[in-house]
């Protein structure tokens, strides 16, 4: 595991174009208390990551609440993050496009290939980032993550908004640094 992944150590540079916002830098954030980066297997071709963004954008005024910066991100094209910000109508939430493989390896996310077309009836890409949930420190740290190495068994966004509510009350250190 890359020390780049560890609790407590600078997480790495990240700079990404994001869907009517210009460029995102995870440098440039300065959340009260985290940024949030949900990486997703894809726009089009994950029905499962469908519902997940729609989640996400439906409780992302409470992230805000919270002192949370958001940030949905994919390995997709430009063309195919456009299209499926129309089509799943995800206006409002931040959605990167274009991480490449090696960023997405740096951040310790699983890179899978194509199988073909899925059961959305869309092709997957020949490379894309398996999902991985980021919990970063304002001054740039990790504080949690959660990778995945295949599209199942995700956290649950109430729950993190529960988990922070207890992290931000009792000041609790990240953990797992050792």
């Amino acid at each position: 595991m890359s020390s780049k992944r560890m609790p407590r150590q600078p997480v790495p540079a990240l700079k990404v174009p994001v869907i009517e916002h210009g460029d995102w830098y995870m440098a440039a954030q300065k959340p009260s208390h985290f940024t949030l980066i949900l990486v997703y297997r894809g726009f089009l071709h994950c029905p499962i990551c469908r519902g997940y963004l729609k989640e996400l954008q439906t409780l992302q005024d409470e992230f805000e609440k919270h002192g949370v910066n958001v940030l949905a991100l994919s390995t997709d094209t430009e063309e195919r993050a456009r299209t499926t910000h129309i089509q799943w109508g995800l206006a409002g939430l931040p959605l990167g496009y274009g991480l490449p493989v090696e960023a997405a390896r740096a951040w310790g996310l699983y890179i899978s290939t194509s199988r073909g077309v899925t059961s959305a009836g869309i092709e997957e890409p020949a490379r894309f980032a398996e999902p991985g949930l980021f919990l970063i420190r304002p001054d740039g740290t990790l504080y949690a993550a959660s990778v995945n190495t295949m599209p199942f068994a995700r956290p649950h966004f109430k729950d993190v908004l529960m988990m922070l509510d207890f992290i931000i009350k009792n000041d609790c250190p990240a953990r797992g640094e050792a």
